[in-house]
């Protein structure tokens, strides 16, 4: 218990009420969610082969698969309804690359966000050090947003060919014996997909939290401070040019109207030269 106390004194767990920790906490979360869904996944299917001699029928031919997904050292036995030989089928397809890709970024996200939300915690004067804790964050994440966007548009792209490598129909047309037309071939039930779907979703998910989380990086940059600032002079500049237009305005409206008040026009009876009365014009 002393030490939680002095690691919770240490700590400014406040930060995880901002945006830019609570943020972190959802990465990390949902990085765990992303690499336990699709590495963690296994999928059968089942198949059924009916001879003409029945003897030779299997009606239920399991087939397993799992991450990563290279689908081609796959293989099942089949009868080949020809006396009592049987045949080794292999799957088609290596999706591996893509399922491993997706995994890597999803674990090293999730470790990054792990060492981010601690420096964030106690260590928040050395993040802050010489601005580069925040110029790093920022570039980490902006490398991530992208990353994340890459390997999940890839994994959905695999995901979508091992559907469809692994679709009943599809798998038991490399079966010898179902291209007979003698022999009946069907599937007893194909593999679930609602664990790699969401793998998928959450892969998409992470990519629009780390691009979100952007903008909150940044804003703790150096880059976001000098431009506050230079928008605040620049303000300030303006503000004050426009004060002393407002003044010399006013100076000159005041000044205007004084010498409209001391001038006074001529009046049409004291024209120079003009006559004085009428009977001297007489």
């Amino acid at each position: 218990m002393d030490t939680t106390d002095q690691l919770a004194s240490m700590g400014t767990f406040h930060v995880l009420k901002l945006p830019l920790g609570f943020i972190r906490v959802l990465e990390w979360l949902f990085a765990i969610f992303a690499f336990a869904t699709c590495g963690g996944y296994s999928g059968q299917l089942r198949l059924s082969v009916d001879c003409m001699e029945k003897a030779r029928s299997n009606l239920s031919i399991g087939v397993d698969f799992a991450y990563p997904f290279r689908l081609h050292q796959v293989s099942f036995e089949a009868p080949a309804c020809e006396g009592i030989r049987r045949e080794r089928v292999f799957l088609t397809g290596d999706y591996s690359s893509s399922a491993e890709f997706f995994v890597t970024i999803a674990v090293f996200a999730f470790l990054y966000s792990l060492v981010a939300t601690i420096v964030y915690i106690f260590l928040q004067n050395k993040y802050r050090e010489n601005n580069r804790g925040p110029l790093i964050d920022f570039v980490v994440t902006v490398v991530f947003s992208f990353m994340w966007l890459v390997s999940s548009s890839a994994w959905a792209k695999a995901l979508s060919d091992v559907k469809m490598a692994t679709d009943p129909d599809e798998v038991q047309l490399l079966v010898s014996a179902c291209k007979i037309p003698t022999n009946k071939c069907g599937s007893v039930h194909g593999p679930r997909w609602s664990g790699l779907n969401t793998s998928v979703a959450f892969g998409f998910l992470n990519f629009v939290l780390w691009a979100g989380n952007i903008w909150f990086v940044f804003k703790e940059t150096s880059w976001h401070k000098n431009a506050a600032k230079l928008a605040g002079q620049t303000s300030e500049k303006q503000a004050g040019t426009f004060g002393q237009q407002q003044y010399s305005q006013g100076s000159f409206d005041q000044s205007g109207s004084y010498s409209q008040g001391s001038f006074s026009p001529p009046s049409e009876y004291s024209q120079v030269g003009g006559p004085t009365s009428y009977p001297n014009q007489m």
